[in-house]
Formats: C-alpha cells, sequence, structure tokens
C-alpha cells in the first residue's frame, strides 16, 4: 500500500490579488499643467429606457463601457495644412486665426507634424501632440490607447488616431497623441474638453474592475522613467528594452498622492 503524502504547501503560492487593480495617474508637465483634465470614466448623458430590454441594461455593453477612461484635448484645436512653396516643407495652420484662445507660437510647440520620411503613406500627414500623462502599475498591466470612438461627432475627423499597446509596470512613459491625416484638405477641429483619446487596461484577471489613482511623481518613479525616456532615439524597437526595465525595476513604483 503506497504512502500518499500531499506535498503542496511546498510550492510557493502565488501572491493574491485584491478585487480591484489599481493603476496610477499623473502628469510630467514642466509648466501650465492645469490646462489637462484628470482622465475620467467614459460616461453617457442619455435619458433613462423605459424599455427593460434596451441595449442601455445589456451586461456586456456596461462591463465593456465601464473600462473605458478618457483624455480630453486641453485646448481648442483647429489645424490647417500646407506646403511651403518654396522648401516643400509640410507646416500647419492655426486655423482660427486671431479668434484663437491658443497662441500660433504655443500651438506649434504643442502639436508638430512628423518628419515626412516617417509617415505611413505619403499622402498621409502624421500628426503627434506629447501629452503629460503618465499611468503606472505595480502590477502586469497592460494600457490600450484607442480612438474615442463612444463621443459622436457630427463632422468626422479628416483622419484616424493611431493607437498603441504597452505594459506600464515596465514602461511608464508619456502617452502620445498621434494623428494620420487622411484628407489633409480637410480642416482638423478638437474642441476643449472633447475626448483626444481612450485608454483600457489588461490585468492578468480580465475579470477585475481598474480603479484609477492619483499617483505621486516620487524621486524613485523620475529616478526610473528617466532610464526610458528618449530610447527612441538610439534604438527602434524598444520593446526589447523591457526585460532589462523590469530587471531594474523597483519593487513599488506606485505611490497615492496625498493632497
Amino acid at each position: 500500500m503506497g504512502l500518499n503524502v500531499n506535498m503542496s504547501w511546498l510550492r510557493p503560492r502565488s501572491p493574491k490579488l485584491s478585487k480591484l487593480a489599481e493603476v496610477g495617474w499623473l502628469l510630467e508637465s514642466q509648466s501650465s499643467g492645469f490646462i489637462w483634465d484628470a482622465p475620467r470614466k467614459v460616461s453617457r448623458s442619455e435619458p433613462t429606457p423605459k424599455h427593460a430590454k434596451s441595449v442601455a441594461y445589456c451586461p456586456a455593453v456596461l462591463d465593456y463601457e465601464s473600462r473605458l477612461f478618457e483624455v480630453v484635448s486641453p485646448i481648442d484645436l483647429h489645424l490647417k495644412f500646407a506646403v511651403d512653396e518654396q522648401t516643400k516643407v509640410p507646416r500647419l495652420i492655426n486655423g482660427a486665426g486671431d479668434a484663437s484662445s491658443i497662441r500660433t507660437k504655443h500651438l506649434s510647440q504643442m502639436v508638430v507634424i512628423v518628419s515626412p520620411k516617417e509617415w505611413r503613406h505619403p499622402s498621409r500627414p502624421l500628426l503627434q501632440m506629447m501629452t503629460p500623462y503618465i499611468f503606472i502599475a505595480d502590477e502586469p498591466v497592460y494600457i490600450n490607447q484607442m480612438p474615442p470612438f463612444v463621443h459622436y461627432r457630427p463632422a468626422a475627423l479628416p483622419g484616424l488616431l493611431i493607437g498603441g499597446r504597452f505594459p506600464i509596470d515596465v514602461w511608464p512613459r508619456q502617452l502620445v497623441w498621434a494623428f494620420e491625416w487622411y484628407d489633409p484638405k480637410q480642416d482638423i477641429v478638437i474642441r476643449r474638453g472633447e475626448p483626444l483619446f481612450y485608454v483600457r487596461f489588461e490585468t492578468q484577471d480580465p475579470s477585475r474592475p481598474v480603479r484609477l489613482i492619483e499617483a505621486d511623481m516620487t524621486p524613485t518613479l523620475q529616478e526610473y522613467i528617466k532610464g526610458l525616456s528618449g530610447v527612441t532615439n538610439y534604438v527602434s524597437r524598444t520593446f526589447s528594452l523591457f526585460n532589462t526595465a523590469r530587471q531594474r525595476r523597483p519593487k513599488t513604483l506606485l505611490t497615492p498622492k496625498v493632497r
């Protein structure tokens, strides 16, 4: 008769996860930080449906939309595209002119045209706006940056947002609004407070809801971020650096902001 000994207690146990996954957000802004609103959950302002089978009560729809967060535009944006007749260099024009709430000088610093050599298509200008938003987590979490598809625009934008996905637990970098201008003859108009993009978070357990909290830029986090800042100037595939970042990562980077 064999002796059955349970040795499961010798195996290391995985840390118990909390019911909520905590994700921190913060602004890396040298000036004018007050123009950037806190990221917020996507919400709808619609009348309460009277029918019990309304799509507004669908559990799948409710769960899906409850996991979306939006980042809104800090300025009134009205952009026109032009090409310099002499240099043939593409440039942006402040379409609002003297009526613009943002000075043209500061607009040109905020929104830039990527070099045509880096466009995905020769007739589609690529714009970038570096935002100050950084998201951080102390457990494996991927962020998905997506177009604001729940927000209806009577006049659609003349192009597409370029999304992205990366792990914020090892790569907490500033998010970029990147826009591919499919029809440069049409203006880009985005009002202050309208969504620039959505973010959604992937955790190890996809059923866990995410709680978004404001995080503190501690000296430890600031030093860690320095290690990944500007790496795209030296290497083409930054994902190859994730293992290095993971090995050098301190145990804790997410510290709730105390006000």
